[in-house]
């Protein structure tokens, strides 16, 4: 056999593209998106890396939800992996759980009890790192959403363009009912997933020039330019109807959500942006009393 035959048969050529790709995937980081320890970077090498509640753990996520030693970021051929080791609370990948092992891609989310990471690899990571750390300036961790600070600064500026130019403008404001019974009942994950699910539902019923922000706990609010009360109040009406019907269940176990609306529309008497803010949560706080899973205005 000549040493080309040799070489076909027992000896595997690896392209430079190929060796850059390994390269680039290997460059790696997570991002904690929420948790104490929100915006740190943790660096993915060629070692394991141990989350978990016990104090020797690479990342110690001191909560009731996450195991001793929850889970593993292990390199792989192509990239990473998270491996979940038999936690009590689950692993999950991108909302799903983790069954065992699974393969990362750049972009991916994982939680591990309430805390929550996304990956980063690639030839630009230092790039997609800054530009997380800005994302999380203004938008959500967990539902991926516009923030209380986004939504802030979406507010001023379309309240004066609309006390500029005498344009309708409905702020709301929601909140869902019992939402303390959910976690007590079924936990904090299912609390997690019903707010996540909730937004979803949200984003694709909100126009592009609108918006949808998560206001804090449970609280939420829409801002809509351009719409008058009538608008505002069938869009709520919609809205509540639908998270009444919509099929919640999480890890085998439902759960009924329902959700309470204040409506506010602009006025002449409103000189500050506060004031609609206010008349919406003040509707808000009649549709509780009154019995929840209702619009006000």
């Amino acid at each position: 056999m000549s040493r080309s035959d040799h070489l076909d048969s027992e000896t595997r050529i690896t392209s430079v593209k190929e060796i850059a790709a390994r390269s680039a995937s290997r460059t790696a980081c997570l991002v904690q998106l929420r948790g104490p320890q929100m915006g740190r970077r943790f660096e993915l090498a060629q070692t394991a890396l141990a989350v978990g509640r016990d104090p020797g753990s690479d990342i110690v996520l001191e909560s009731d939800s996450v195991s001793r030693r929850h889970a593993r970021f292990e390199p792989s051929e192509l990239g990473h992996r998270v491996r979940d080791n038999k936690s009590t609370n689950g692993t999950y990948l991108n909302d799903v759980l983790v069954q065992g092992e699974a393969s990362l891609r750049s972009g991916d989310y994982i939680q591990v009890g309430e805390a929550i990471f996304k990956y980063l690899s690639g030839d630009n990571i230092e790039l997609a790192y800054h530009e997380e750390i800005y994302r999380l300036t203004i938008e959500d961790g967990l539902t991926h959403i516009p923030n209380k600070r986004a939504l802030t600064d979406f507010l001023d500026r379309e309240f004066a363009r609309a006390r500029r130019h005498g344009r309708p403008l409905v702020v709301i404001m929601m909140d869902l009912d019992h939402f303390k019974r959910i976690n007590d009942d079924f936990g904090h994950l299912m609390g997690d997933y019903v707010l996540r699910e909730l937004a979803k539902l949200a984003k694709a019923r909100i126009r592009h020039e609108e918006m949808f922000a998560r206001y804090g706990g449970e609280e939420f609010c829409a801002v809509m330019p351009e719409t008058d009360l009538a608008g505002g109040l069938a869009f709520a009406e919609d809205f509540r109807a639908l998270i009444e019907g919509h099929h919640f269940e999480f890890e085998g176990n439902q759960v009924r959500v329902t959700m309470s609306f204040g409506v506010a529309v602009i006025d002449d008497s409103m000189t500050r942006v506060e004031a609609a803010v206010l008349a919406a949560d003040e509707n808000l706080y009649r549709a509780k009393r009154a019995g929840r899973n209702r619009v006000v205005s």
